[in-house]
């Protein structure tokens, strides 16, 4: 029978006796082969971990996190990396584990990772040697998971990691065009654990030890478990009734469970799908969240409140692990992207209090800011400039889901405890959100004055919103971390589609902008902001587009890298995709506001051909939109017009007549606004590097 799991109740992931393995010791790498376990004299691994990335054992990677973490429990565990799941022998590799398979697809979702917005398969994959692509399945949880049960029978499965976390309940999936059931159902697993998952992890290994069955862990946080038996004691919450309850009965009594509608409910009735999702969000505060169930035919999935954050000693005992801080040996010279992009950058922090429905960053890893102290950043910044070949002083980020949010939180735990807002800044900023910055602009103060570094550049999203409540934060950054651009993500101009993505209006992208160049002409440099876009968005309209692209003209943008939406399991945005709802706000039968989206591939396209409106190769599709909508207006030759009214040859379709043929077209530039005078233009394939200067 569920046990209620006690929102106070929790054990430190130190404070467990460790598992009798640990006289074994630490290993350089996680053992891969039979012969790294002769080598480190194993006879068996008690876990053995499955994923879908390359092995790298580098704390931005889950695997070597999880695994190091493991192993710290005194664990012998083992690592299968991008296995050919054609079969099961490869799951055979290092023998029967003793306790259970761990399952994930990697750090990414398989399915974003091989499809495009469009559903066209991707040629690379940055998490694999040589950046290739085709080494993963997709749904490679499901996958993965049906080999383990193939290669063992009767041993458990863990499934965690994004794709699992994403997909632990009834979900719109975009790739297929339909909802399908919670993903626990088709891996045949026996548990699932979502988020950031080292907290359930220790104590689902270690019981696990004593030889208890995780289909009865009920009472761990942070997990998902099919289920058969009545509910007995437990008072079930009808879902209808959460927007209409007073704020006091909605604070996770004992014994209190939310009941969503079946699988085969949310799947034939969008409306529902639509309170479902919003439910699941409102139900994500580890302070009030209550257990959920959901029906799946005659079973249920029971859904346990999300886990407690770690604490900052926790945070750093995680990331004080002995990692090698290099890819598997294994892998010789290949190149693995993904591990180029982050080995001289730091993790500082976990969680996102943004809420931006589009975002699965707070549905992962919560809103609560799990912080880093300043000594075990430091102490990793040490250990990359010993361990790493090739580092130079060279910093490319010390940041996390985002930049700006390290050690912000509510200032009083009791509200914190009780709120259900789903996002801390959005409409506005909280007023019991604190926003001091002075804990990161010490920081990054104390890593400078690090031994061998030369300069800390700061890659992360920078959240404006906040960094304008610190005149002081924005100088520091500007006068120290800005490497010649910052990349910042308005994603929007028009209060519409900012509404939907719950992010702050563009007058807050203004106000940074002049707080940036005033910072920069002070500090004597010459800087570009590079702001990012998203096409397609629910609640965007071709009208909504078309205002963008006249922004980006009359600010002298020319974006050349577009990001259109993808509707990715659980989102907001995502329900609002599918359903046409809006369940930022309360969903009611008959009395929903209905949210129109871009869901042709032709309308796709076209919002993406706004946001690139300089393309020759969009001028047609353009033209022929603005006449539709009835703005021709904006059709011609001058400084007001959006697209010219002729077409370079061998353009855009056929060229023919008005085409400018006896004119050398010139080739696309990305431009940026900056601080300082003049203008300064690059072409498309330097768009992620530094602006060269002009002499003067």
């Amino acid at each position: 029978m569920p046990q209620s799991p006690n929102k106070n109740k929790t054990s430190e992931l130190t404070s467990y006796r460790k598992y009798w393995a640990h006289r074994f010791g630490v290993a350089p790498f996680l053992p891969m082969s039979k012969e790294e376990m002769d080598q480190l004299g194993w006879d068996s691994c008690d876990i053995i971990l499955v994923t879908g990335d390359a092995y790298v054992d580098h704390p931005s990677f889950g695997m070597a996190v999880i695994g190091r973490t493991l192993e710290a429990q005194g664990f012998r565990v083992g690592i299968i990396a991008q296995p050919d799941w054609q079969t099961a022998d490869p799951f055979k590799a290092l023998g029967k584990p003793n306790l259970f398979f761990g399952v994930t697809s990697g750090n990414m979702d398989s399915m974003v990772n091989r499809y495009t917005a469009d559903r066209r398969i991707r040629s690379n994959d940055s998490y694999t040697p040589n950046d290739e692509g085709g080494k993963r399945p997709d749904r490679a949880v499901v996958v993965y998971s049906q080999r383990c049960r193939e290669a063992y029978k009767g041993v458990p499965i863990v499934i965690g990691g994004i794709e699992a976390s994403l997909r632990r309940i009834a979900h719109f999936d975009y790739w297929s065009d339909k909802v399908r059931r919670s993903i626990l159902l088709d891996s045949k697993a026996d548990i699932l654990l979502y988020g950031n998952a080292e907290r359930a992890l220790v104590e689902v290994a270690h019981r696990i030890a004593k030889d208890q069955d995780p289909k009865t862990f009920f009472d761990v946080r942070g997990c998902a478990l099919m289920r058969d038996a009545s509910l007995d004691d437990w008072t079930e919450v009808d879902m209808s009734s959460i927007d209409e309850a007073p704020m006091r009965e909605q604070r996770g009594e004992e014994k209190t469970v939310v009941r969503i509608p079946s699988y085969e409910t949310v799947r034939d009735d969008k409306e529902v799908y639509a309170q479902a999702s919003r439910v699941l969000h409102l139900e994500s505060n580890p302070g009030n969240a209550r257990p959920l169930v959901q029906a799946h035919g005659k079973r249920d999935v029971w859904i346990t409140p999300p886990p407690i954050p770690l604490t900052t000693k926790e945070m750093d005992w995680v990331f004080d692990h002995p990692y090698a801080r290099n890819p598997h040996p294994t892998y010789g010279d290949a190149r693995i992207p993904a591990w180029d992009m982050i080995k001289f950058s730091i993790n500082i922090m976990r969680g996102c209090f943004g809420g931006c429905s589009f975002c699965s960053i707070t549905e992962h890893e919560g809103r609560i800011i799990q912080n880093r102290s300043h000594e075990s950043i430091l102490h990793e910044i040490e250990e990359m400039r010993d361990k790493v070949d090739g580092f130079k002083g060279q910093i490319s980020d010390l940041g996390g889901p985002t930049a700006n949010m390290y050690r912000l939180a509510c200032k009083d735990d009791k509200i914190q405890e009780t709120c259900r807002r789903l996002s801390c800044v959005h409409p506005g900023i909280c007023k019991n959100l604190d926003t001091n910055h002075e804990s990161l602009i010490e920081l990054y103060r104390k890593a400078r004055d690090v031994r061998g570094v030369k300069k800390i550049s700061i890659g992360s999203g920078l959240r404006y919103d906040l960094a304008v409540k610190s005149p002081t934060y924005i100088k520091e950054l500007v006068t120290h971390h800005v490497g010649g651009y910052l990349k910042i993500a308005p994603e929007h101009t028009e209060d519409g589609p900012l509404s939907k993505m719950m992010k702050p209006g563009i007058g807050s992208y203004d106000k940074f902008k002049q707080m940036f160049d005033l910072a920069a002409k002070k500090a004597g440099k010459e800087y570009y902001l590079i702001p990012y876009f998203i096409a397609a968005h629910p609640g965007c309209s071709d009208e909504d587009m078309m205002n963008l692209a006249l922004w980006l003209k009359r600010n002298k943008y020319r974006a050349d890298q577009v990001q259109a939406f993808t509707p990715t399991p659980m989102s907001i945005s995502t329900a609002m995709y599918y359903s046409e709802r809006d369940p930022i706000k309360p969903v009611r039968r008959r009395g929903s506001e209905h949210v129109s989206t871009a869901k042709g591939l032709k309308q796709r396209r076209l919002h993406k051909a706004f946001l690139r409106y300089h393309d020759a190769e969009n001028w047609p599709l353009l033209r022929e939109a603005l006449k539709n909508m009835g703005r021709a207006d904006l059709i011609g030759n001058g400084k007001k017009h959006l697209v010219p009214s002729w077409q370079p040859k061998g353009t855009g379709g056929k060229g023919g007549e008005g085409s400018r043929t006896g004119r050398k077209h010139k080739k696309q530039e990305f431009l940026t606004t900056h601080s300082g005078k003049g203008r300064r233009d690059f072409k498309d394939k330097q768009d992620t590097r530094k602006p060269k200067r002009k002499r003067r």
